[in-house]
């Protein structure tokens, strides 16, 4: 009798080891954890993603206009071609995300983690980068028009491309 119940009491045991991770088609909601999954296209513009976990999730030409996205971790995760015009990433973990010619104008990255990011052909103007971590982030040919600079205080100059003048 005792061993019909051990599969009983592992399965309680897991079940009681901590919170389920939520499924890739599970809603946006804050703290959200979609590790891994396959979010292309979705519009998830205006939702809030608070400390959410994205890493090496892929929202290619996702719409996450105005998505609140503060404490996010987004290690590694793929943003190709998305628009994140006035999206909040207050803080957010983007090491090493790609964001392709991602539209990012009016963007807050405000103290962002953009270490070996990909931002290549990406739209920054008028994104706030300050306190952001660009160490090693590739902005070839990223357009930086009216952008806020690390240091909080310098605006790039107008036909900014590939760095801030």
């Amino acid at each position: 009798m005792a061993r019909h119940l051990l599969p009983i009491v592992v399965l309680l045991a897991a079940l009681q080891a901590g919170p389920a991770l939520a499924a890739c088609t599970d809603p946006a909601a804050p703290e959200v954890v979609w590790r891994r999954c396959l979010l292309d296209g979705n519009d998830l513009s205006g939702a809030d993603l608070s400390r959410g976990h994205l890493r090496d999730a892929s929202l290619q030409r996702a719409r996450l206009v105005g998505t609140r996205m503060p404490g996010l971790d987004g290690f590694r995760a793929r943003f190709v071609s998305a628009d994140l015009s006035r999206a909040d990433l207050t803080e957010a973990t983007l090491r090493e995300a790609d964001f392709t010619r991602a539209l990012l104008r009016g963007a807050t990255l405000v103290r962002a983690d953009l270490r070996r990011a990909r931002l290549f052909r990406a739209d920054l103007t008028g994104a706030d980068l300050t306190g952001a971590n660009l160490d090693g982030a590739d902005f070839s040919n990223a357009i930086l028009d009216g952008a806020r600079w690390t240091d909080g205080q310098r605006i790039c100059a107008a036909g900014s491309v590939g760095n801030c003048q």
